[in-house]
């Protein structure tokens, strides 16, 4: 199967939170490769970080401030961000890499956050032009490996998960993440 792997960092994880970078690459589960000179990596613009800050989660303050300055200075707009988007999608590799389908995401806990903040900031009618009805999502696969007992309870986690595979740690930046998301999925299948 192939997948595109994508991940997002938002200013926190609450219902009108912002996406503040996306990144993304395609997959192949056969071949265990990973396209990054297919990637795609946006910051998108959002409000400053002291003018967000009274709103934000601790955690958010604490480790994204960095990522929310960038954002802010060098993030495109939301619409500009969706038409770039659109545009890489639309190119002919990642359409041939594809087989002109509905593309397959993949992600960490992507069905909680991640989906549905791309619903409401790319609207439901792109999305489902480009995109399967249907997802992979690594922590729904670690909660079926961990009844199997073939992975530690607690692997729904990410940093867990990583630490388990003797990964490291989760870099909480899109590209990377999107990365060894897919780095730990075939890891995992070889378990």
């Amino acid at each position: 199967m192939r997948y595109l792997s994508f991940d997002l960092e938002a200013t926190g994880l609450e219902q009108n939170d912002l996406i503040i970078e996306f990144a993304c690459l395609p997959i192949d589960i056969k071949e265990k490769a990973l396209l990054e000179e297919l990637s795609f990596h946006r910051f998108i613009q959002c409000p400053s970080f002291d003018e967000l800050k009274p709103k934000l989660n601790p955690w958010v303050v604490k480790n994204n401030e960095t990522l929310i300055k960038k954002a802010h200075l060098e993030g495109e707009t939301l619409e500009n961000f969706k038409v770039s988007f659109e545009s890489y999608l639309n190119q002919s590799e990642i359409k041939k890499f594809f087989n002109n389908q509905p593309i397959v995401l993949f992600g960490k806990s992507i069905n909680a956050i991640d989906l549905p903040f791309l619903n409401r900031d790319l609207g439901w009618e792109f999305m489902r032009k480009y995109f399967s009805h249907r997802v992979l999502d690594l922590s729904s696969i670690s909660y079926s490996f961990m009844d199997k007992g073939l992975l530690p309870p607690g692997s729904e986690s990410g940093s867990k998960l990583m630490n388990f595979l003797k990964m490291g740690e989760v870099a909480h930046t899109a590209l990377e993440d999107s990365i060894n998301t897919a780095k730990m999925y075939f890891k995992i299948l070889d378990i």
